[in-house]
């Protein structure tokens, strides 16, 4: 394969692959997000794509670089990285036919004689588990570039979840990027991203990362969980979480836990009470008083308790009414 065929296939085979992941997506979850992204999507794809011929033209060219001078973006777009592995189909096809795509990379601004990788971080995570060299396209970006170039790997990547895409949103606009900016690195529309990032700034961040990914849970079930958040609701989850039970189950299992937790009643109990009681002007009777919070008795003692007990059985429709009148009277 040619350097030139190479090159036009670094954004020609995301864009195939961004269209079978907007396909299942849409059939899951139904139709008019989806399809608006995809459209965006492999809009912007083509032009990358004339880009890098016309970057081919002028002379850009692929280059090998050591693995370990090219650091992760400026920002995280990830709740947690998904490591490689020997079997991993990836790995295996660079092991056989080496690596035929280039990922993209910038000069890092902060540290010389470093990179910092805009495009094909799974290719660079296999390179080096592989202990080659990567294959790269240096190319001039600025931030705006940079984020562009990640927002087209990530949407490409069928296995991105809605709840990541919500925090790379909120993200960027935490990092003061104009809102038309941050559309085209989520190929998505103004109404689109105004969901996300409210989903994102709506729920704590260690709750999200608690979660995970959760790549099987939608939009439809994370605005959910966003539009009846409270500050409450965190409070009653840090057990939860910390849990050994929560932590041994994967991503989606997680977030169904802490749904079915919050769609508990919180319980109140009352505290219970229990104590003596006597006459405070005097005389023979006594009584102990229970109250459990569901229930309250009087249990008498002594010789009067059958005379008092009547007393007070026969007049109990008129202390209840008493009672009714006080509450009336009190607002309760």
């Amino acid at each position: 394969m040619s350097r030139r065929d190479r090159l036009k296939g670094l954004f020609t085979d995301t864009a195939q692959e961004l269209a079978a992941a907007n396909f299942e997506e849409t059939s899951a979850r139904g139709s008019a997000g989806p399809v608006r992204t995809m459209a965006l999507t492999l809009g912007r794809m083509e032009e990358e794509s004339r880009a890098m011929q016309e970057a081919l033209l002028s002379g850009e060219h692929v280059v090998e670089l050591d693995p370990e001078l090219i650091d992760s973006s400026f920002i995280r777009d990830r709740i947690a990285d998904e490591p490689l592995d020997m079997e991993d189909e990836l790995v295996q096809s660079i092991a056989e036919s080496g690596q035929e795509v280039p990922i993209l990379v910038r000069r890092n601004p902060h540290h010389d004689g470093r990179y910092q990788i805009a495009y094909g971080h799974r290719r660079l995570q296999a390179v080096k588990l592989l202990g080659r060299k990567v294959q790269a396209i240096i190319r001039k970006l600025d931030d705006t570039d940079l984020v562009i170039a990640q927002g087209i790997e990530n949407s490409a990547r069928r296995n991105l979840s809605y709840i990541e895409r919500a925090v790379f949103a909120l993200n960027l606009e935490l990092k003061k990027f104009d809102r038309p900016v941050i559309m085209k690195a989520l190929s998505t529309d103004k109404t689109e991203l105004s969901k996300l990032i409210s989903v994102a700034k709506a729920i704590p961040d260690d709750i999200i990362r608690a979660v995970g990914a959760a790549p099987g849970i939608g939009r439809r079930r994370w605005m959910a969980l966003a539009q009846d958040w409270t500050d409450a609701a965190a409070s009653r989850l840090n057990k939860l979480i910390q849990s050994s039970t929560f932590n041994a189950v994967e991503s989606d299992r997680r977030f169904e836990l802490l749904v079915a937790e919050l769609s508990k009643k919180e319980e109140v109990k009352a505290e219970r009470v229990e104590y003596d009681w006597k006459p405070a002007s005097g005389g023979k009777i006594s009584g102990r008083i229970k109250n459990s919070g569901t229930s309250f008795t009087i249990a008498l003692k002594t010789a009067e308790a059958p005379d008092f007990g009547a007393y007070l059985s026969g007049r109990l429709d008129e202390l209840y009414e008493a009672y009714k009148v006080s509450k009336q009277e009190a607002g309760k």
